[in-house]
């Protein structure tokens, strides 16, 4: 298969295997952030190609959870879940496509959650109200690149820098110096059973959270006003971590381990979903100036790996990726402790969403930089 193909052959399989991705297994019809994922890789096919049906996928899968007065099916703000807010990046396009007022009035329900979500001393989101004052990578994908296109699209850009800054300090308190990497989380009060009680920080480096971060930072930096006085500033953190990442790709496949620094380990494995998100990191960076040509061959074997190590498609056409861990976190009910132990022993499952969204997304932006 071509180049040229591989998103419209994944968004068909997932169109076609999943019409109601809120149906998928696992879901029970709940508001998750994962059909957000996967939709805007939709989102990004419709806009290449123009092909209606994928928008309208986007509309009939949206469409289940905003009611008619705008408000949203199993969302509750009180919960003050900054994952709940990932889909919110879907209502841009739909109000602006369809004019209907109710996509107006969800998003402005999502960014009331982040005019009251409680925060850090330092002013960075809190990863949920159950999760008290921590910071998740994975945070900053699920609330940033929503929170800039509202400023910018109903705010007349006031506040800006309230979204530059949760990346300043997110940096400030994971990143580790000798690697470059960004730990997984970090607890302000450093009283988490997962953390080290001296530096509040959780004891590896997952995939995924790079993946999350890196994807969020490509995400701000396309539609941040080049002038704004962080953009230089988050350029700067995305080419180094990015780099720091590209030190751990692996030589052979051209993809990364789910603990990525430690790829010699018994029980670690190639991970799909985050080698997808580097992939489409990568892929955008190059196309949006904040990495060189110098990449490009980086992100060749990257996606190459991908599709080799990952894609299996079906007698019916229909394409799988396998090797996705299905979840993980840190803390809560069950007591995930983020040791090397605990992210290998997570559940590794096919096309679990966050990956296939991921893949999707990868798909297309490679496309698009290769054309």
């Amino acid at each position: 298969m071509t180049i040229m193909v591989w998103s419209r052959s994944t968004a068909d399989s997932i169109m076609e295997r999943t019409p109601k991705l809120y149906e998928d297994k696992g879901y029970g019809g709940k508001w998750s952030y994962d059909y957000g994922v996967v939709l805007k890789g939709f989102e990004l096919l419709w806009k290449q190609t123009g092909e209606r049906k994928y928008f309208q996928f986007i509309k009939d899968n949206m469409d289940r959870f905003i009611q008619e007065d705008g408000s949203i099916h199993g969302y509750h703000l009180v919960e003050y879940n900054i994952d709940h807010i990932n889909n919110g990046k879907l209502l841009f396009a739909l109000y602006s496509e369809t004019k209907q007022e109710k996509y107006k009035i969800a998003a402005a329900l999502l960014r009331k959650q982040l005019q009251t979500h409680p925060r850090t001393a330092e002013g960075a989101f809190w990863h949920k109200q159950i999760y008290p004052y921590q910071i998740w990578l994975d945070g900053l994908y699920m609330g940033a690149p929503f929170y800039l296109q509202y400023l910018l699209t109903f705010e007349e850009e006031h506040g800006i820098d309230d979204v530059t800054k949760q990346f300043l300090i997110s940096e400030k308190h994971t990143k580790d110096v000798g690697t470059g990497l960004l730990y997984h989380a970090w607890d302000e009060k450093r009283v988490q059973p997962w953390c080290d009680p001296r530096t509040g920080l959780s004891p590896n480096f997952w995939g995924r959270s790079l993946g999350w971060y890196v994807m969020a930072l490509v995400d701000v930096l396309e539609i941040l006003p080049e002038e704004h006085a962080d953009y230089g500033e988050l350029g700067r953190i995305f080419r180094d971590l990015i780099s720091a990442i590209k030190n751990y790709q692996d030589a052979a496949t051209g993809v990364w381990y789910q603990v990525i620094d430690q790829g010699n380990r018994k029980g670690n494995y190639l991970e799909a979903s985050a080698s997808s998100m580097f992939v489409y990191a990568m892929a955008k960076g190059i196309r949006l100036g904040v990495l060189d040509d110098g990449w490009i061959g980086t992100v060749d074997h990257a996606f190459a790996g991908v599709i080799a190590e990952f894609v299996l498609e079906t007698k019916e056409g229909w394409i799988n990726l396998n090797k996705n861990c299905q979840v993980a976190g840190l803390g809560g009910a069950d007591r995930r402790d983020g040791t090397y132990a605990y992210y290998i022993s997570e559940p590794i499952i096919t096309n679990d969403q966050k990956g296939l969204g991921a893949f999707l997304n990868a798909c297309a932006e490679y496309e698009l930089l290769r054309r």
